[in-house]
């Protein structure tokens, strides 16, 4: 059941002249996707933003409307972890795919909620990333000390790529813009770029490899010609790279330590993504805290420099943060009725975000964390806000 509560926007002033000033999000509503133990790994969108996909620790993923929070229904197919879901492109905008940790690459047509295609990695395997090619028909995964590639339209392998890495591949992803050009990431600490096009293999298409020197988490590009890559460690290091360079352009290993001092208010324990603005190459690193709070941290890979955070979501969790949703192109940039994004966490919560004052909603600034009544409870005070008309189509299902 949904917890409903809405927050305004609370500017912050700077705790002394050398701070940068912050601006602190409002909780607009979160929802409960369980009533155990469960908790959300990821949140991903269609283009259009009709519907949102959240991968959940039980092997479910669970569909919501990213509007409203009204529940959708539910892909059930994956009997171990599930490591990332991503929909197709406007092409095929109600197709949802998902990696797991039982061998298979599943696409779901999350119009009948069914599953409709499935590539399997082979026995003893898993599979912890995955990529679509620009138009050529293939996708990629990062498997165990390998990558996989198949051809999406028969599902048949086409490629092994086993002499690169000697660890698990956690992140595939094919240079935006550039269809036959590869990036993996492992947790040997290496990230290699590979040519995808004619006969694939370690020999003749391994382009270039970076060595970060410590197990990968994330990576992604930025930069108006995508020339750039961030990328996070295991470790809660940072490092962004020119990949056509093959060099570091700046190496944050005390990013946790950097980010901490610069934020007065709380400190940093662990990094969730990277966000980055198309329009003029900004990047931030963000941060949470155990408690649930978090934290967009701007940072000028230039200068080396890590500034104290822009921008405060705090009040909505309880635990660590696993995924943000960003509706924005920017922090304090509202282009969806003052909605700033959804945010999912260990507490199997999802809370959706405000970034300004809107007139439909009632402001009441709350700054711990919300408390999730007792069953019949909270019917009723579902029932009471399904009533009222400044809640008007903020529901989910019961």
């Amino acid at each position: 059941m949904a917890a409903t509560t809405d927050m305004e926007v609370e500017p912050q002033p700077p705790s002394n002249s050398s701070s940068t000033p912050f601006k602190r999000f409002g909780l607009r509503n979160s929802i409960q996707t369980n009533f155990g133990d469960d908790y959300v790994f990821q949140i991903t969108s269609k283009e259009d933003w009709s519907a949102m996909a959240v991968s959940l620790s039980n092997n479910l993923v669970k569909l919501y409307s990213p509007e409203t929070g009204q529940y959708i229904g539910e892909c059930r197919g994956h009997d171990s972890t599930i490591n990332e879901i991503s929909f197709s492109d406007s092409s095929s905008p109600h197709l949802l795919l998902s990696c797991s940790s039982d061998a298979t690459i599943r696409a779901w047509d999350t119009r009948i909620l069914q599953q409709v295609s499935l590539i399997n990695a082979g026995p003893s395997q898993e599979v912890f990333s995955f990529a679509f090619g620009e138009g050529n028909n293939l996708i990629a995964g990062g498997c165990k000390a390998q990558i996989l590639l198949w051809d999406w339209r028969n599902r048949k392998q086409v490629a092994c790529l086993e002499e690169s890495h000697v660890e698990d591949v956690t992140q595939v992803r094919f240079v935006p813009g550039s269809q036959n050009k590869l990036l993996s990431a492992s947790v040997d600490g290496l990230m290699c770029l590979f040519d995808t096009s004619g006969d694939i293999n370690d020999d003749d298409h391994l382009y270039s490899v970076m060595n970060v020197g410590t197990s990968i988490g994330k990576i992604g590009f930025f930069g108006q010609d995508y020339e750039k890559l961030w990328c996070l460690t295991h470790i809660e290091t940072l490092s962004v790279w020119d990949w056509k360079e093959e060099k570091v352009e700046a190496d944050f290993q005390e990013a946790r330590s950097l980010t901490s001092e610069s934020w007065v208010q709380d400190h940093v324990d662990y990094f969730i993504d990277c966000h980055c603005s198309a329009e003029d190459d900004r990047l931030w690193v963000i941060g949470g805290t155990n408690a649930g709070t978090i934290a967009y941290f701007p940072v000028n890979y230039k200068g080396r420099v890590m500034s104290s955070p822009e921008a405060i979501l705090e009040g909505g969790h309880s635990g660590i943060v696993r995924s943000i949703l960003p509706t924005a192109g920017l922090p304090g940039q509202s282009p969806n009725n003052g909605m700033f994004g959804w945010t999912g966490g260990e507490d199997g919560r999802l809370c959706c975000w405000l970034s300004d004052e809107t007139s439909n909603v009632n402001h009441a600034w709350i700054s711990s964390t919300l408390t999730v009544k007792p069953l019949h409870e909270e019917l009723q005070a579902y029932q009471t806000i399904l009533q009222s008309s400044k809640y008007k189509g903020c529901k989910e299902q019961v």
